[in-house]
């Protein structure tokens, strides 16, 4: 009830703002700010020495870097991009995973649906949407959570068939431009990681020299792809933070090129850091030999009284059968007590602490959480004998979705340029703050926050 009335608090804030705001409807401001995304960047590869990062720890010489970012619960990638753009917790916004968990009748597994619209996915105000309200002008390129929003002048978003619910002719015009081969579904999903990555950056670089928007949102992913297969710290890993590194110079180089860079701050953030597993556990397989779900010849779930669906390293419990939950509750509780690799459950009494919605706020969110031991990841298999033990070859060896308590999780933090404090130092700060420090940078206060203005690396 209490996230319930936050959430209303938060609404109604925005409300009142965007009705009293003197910046009137259409102004423009050559104030910008361009937010970076790497995907899967944990904070502690800044600093590692056999990492190639010029352009970003120049950003970061120039301005201001923390030491960690504190990501939200669950450290993974749409929810933790919305907690950057709202400055509250998925508790509060709603967004639990890369897409929206559908629940079915008894015994029916649960699914994810990534098909979703903003309207549908977020549930709070974003800083673009308010910007937009004001009369700045906005973009995004391959943000999560953006699908169908009209608060973005420009939007090429993170959802399946991007191009087909992208801004009217912004395909076709960067097809003109030479940075897209095509508007085409299939040639785009065919396209390799880093291909994809420098499609967005000369998409980003585009609207940069021909319509530069005050406040501009770059998700680029490769790096994340390259962490899951490979691990972080891995040769692999370190190539792809060395590419995702050249993008941001290309960006910079873009803002200079249109001589906007003075007016410009640039933050290079992520949503989640990376682990190294080299175990795993498969809860599903304990639930099939209890009875409690059934699997098809090629693996597949079929039937699910219980089931666990894993996000990123952890798994969420879901109790699909209201008339045994309370019943299952108890029987599940004593077949994972003590399990190998479960190092323990969350249960909903802990839920608010961690930043998790209730279930029965948010039917996305899991009956249980199951936080594995160190060295295991949550897999969703339910075929084979044993529910634990090494990961097998090919299986991925890189993990987020893990407790945000977890030091690997933490992400990076850079800003620098208009605004930004030369040489300012922060230890850990969290997400939220992301959000209330870019309205600052905008001369404002953002509306029903969680976090907190980082003042310390602003020009006072």
């Amino acid at each position: 009830m209490k996230q319930i009335i936050r959430v209303m608090a938060g609404l109604l804030a925005f409300a009142c703002f965007s009705s009293q705001s003197g910046f009137a409807q259409g102004q423009k401001s050559d104030r910008h700010l361009v937010l970076i995304t790497i995907d899967g960047f944990p904070g502690r590869m800044l600093r590692d020495p056999k990492a190639s990062l010029p352009r970003i720890r120049g950003l970061a010489d120039e301005g201001a870097a923390a030491e960690a970012m504190h990501v939200s619960n669950p450290s993974v990638t749409w929810p933790n991009h919305t907690t950057l753009v709202t400055g509250v917790q998925p508790a509060m916004h709603s967004v639990l995973f890369n897409g929206i968990l559908e629940r079915g009748a008894a015994d029916v597994p649960v699914k994810i649906n990534p098909r979703k619209d903003k309207s549908e996915l977020v549930k709070v105000p974003t800083i673009y949407d308010l910007l937009h309200q004001q009369g700045y002008r906005t973009a995004a390129i391959d943000w999560p959570c953006t699908r169908g929003t009209k608060a973005l002048d420009a939007d090429f978003p993170d959802t399946p068939e991007p191009l087909s619910h992208s801004t009217a002719g912004l395909i076709d015009e960067l097809v003109k431009a030479g940075i897209m081969e095509k508007n085409n579904e299939d040639w785009f999903r065919g396209l390799s990681g880093p291909a994809r990555d420098q499609i967005w950056t000369d998409a980003a670089c585009y609207l940069i020299r021909n319509r530069m928007p005050n406040l501009m949102l770059i998700h680029l992913r490769n790096t994340d792809g390259t962490h899951h297969k490979y691990g972080p710290e891995s040769p692999a890993s370190y190539t792809a933070l060395a590419l995702a590194d050249k993008f941001v110079g290309q960006i910079i180089d873009a803002l200079d090129a249109a001589g906007v860079r003075k007016n410009t701050t640039i933050i290079v953030t992520a949503d989640h850091g990376f682990a190294t597993e080299t175990k795993a556990v498969q809860p599903n397989v304990l639930l099939r030999k209890a009875g409690l779900l059934e699997v098809s010849g090629n693996g597949a779930i079929t039937k699910a009284r219980v089931q666990v669906v894993p996000e990123g390293g952890t798994g969420f419990v879901y109790f699909n059968d209201p008339n045994m939950k309370e019943a299952d509750r108890s029987r599940v509780l004593g077949l994972f007590k003590g399990a190998e690799g479960i190092a323990r459950v969350i249960t909903p009494e802990d839920y608010s602490r961690l930043g998790y919605p209730l279930p029965e706020a948010n039917q996305g969110m899991g009956d249980f959480v199951i936080v594995p031991e160190k060295q295991y990841a949550v897999l969703g298999g339910a075929t084979g004998d044993e529910a634990a033990g090494d990961l097998k070859p090919g299986v991925n060896a890189g993990y987020h979705g893990l407790i945000a308590d977890d030091d690997r999780m933490n992400a990076l933090f850079v800003a620098s340029g208009n605004q930004i404090k030369k040489g300012a130092k922060l230890t850990t700060i969290r997400n939220v703050d992301v959000a209330p420090t870019i309205f600052s940078i905008f001369g404002q206060e953002l509306p029903g926050s969680e976090g907190k203005v980082l003042k310390d690396i602003l020009v006072q």
